[in-house]
């Protein structure tokens, strides 16, 4: 299956833009043949914000918001998977930073991921999500999804390919240079497949350093893209490799694990 990222710069608190360069961009992966898409964190609001009443303004419910109403259109429009970041207002008003899995299906919605791991000034705006690491069935593949800085952390990769993610999904923000190394690194532990969707631009004097990546089980950059541009990188990949844990004919990286002997 092919799958891609969509890099893009979005413009803080301006819906219609965002989404408009979105469709733009969604559609172009659409016909390069991507079956899975992956759009960075935050992707229709920007990131940067001064206030939790600037995130309240633009922030919506899942998934009758008209984020999530948009993306899961554009999935059964396209018939592809897309996996995009946004900020979340349940019906108590708590704010959380979210992902969205939308598909080619009657409702178009899947599902949702609310980031664990949250960084820096998230923490003034965003609780810490509570629904757990969460693996997504959409058939060709099962897809796994955390956000931006959860990356940093390496259980939260390992739990959703013991939960038995194929591919995971990325949306990120990212400003520190790591994880464009890193993530390789990652999908290496773990055998599988990542797609890290970054922005690029800066915002409210914060840069975002671009590099979306796609890394296979085996370490390979397989796709990264510039610091700077918006653009749409797609991979063909083989899913069967991430279903293989074995590294030769004596290990296998999951059937050798000793929990028992480490920390917890």
């Amino acid at each position: 299956m092919k799958v891609g990222f969509i890099q893009m710069k979005p413009k803080l608190l301006d819906l219609n833009a965002n989404l408009s360069k979105a469709e733009r961009l969604i559609k172009k992966a659409a016909a390069g043949g991507a079956k899975l898409v992956v759009l960075p964190e935050l992707f229709d609001t920007g990131y940067n914000f001064e206030s939790r009443e600037e995130v309240e303004s633009i922030a919506m419910q899942i998934p009758d918001g008209e984020t999530t109403e948009f993306l899961a259109e554009l999935s059964r429009e396209h018939g592809v998977f897309i996996v995009a970041g946004t900020a979340e207002r349940d019906e108590h008003g708590t704010l959380y930073n979210s992902a969205v899995i939308t598909g080619p299906i009657a409702s178009g919605y899947i599902g949702k991921y609310r980031k664990i791991h949250l960084f820096y000034r998230e923490k003034l705006f965003f609780e810490p999500g509570n629904l757990g690491f969460r693996v997504f069935n959409i058939g060709m593949a099962k897809v796994g999804i955390m956000i931006c800085f959860d990356w940093f952390f390496p259980e939260a990769m390992r739990t959703l390919a013991l939960k038995g993610a194929d591919i995971i999904a990325h949306p990120s923000n990212l400003v520190m240079p790591y994880a464009p190394r890193a993530m390789p690194i990652r999908a290496l532990e773990n055998r599988v497949f990542s797609i890290t969707a970054n922005r690029t631009g800066e915002e409210r004097g914060l840069r975002f350093i671009g590099k979306s990546t796609i890394a296979s089980p085996k370490a390979e950059v397989l796709a990264m893209g510039s610091e700077d541009k918006e653009e749409v990188g797609i991979v063909d990949i083989n899913v069967k490799e991430a279903r293989n844990k074995r590294i030769n004919e004596f290990n296998d990286i999951f059937k050798d694990r000793k929990p028992g002997f480490y920390f917890i």
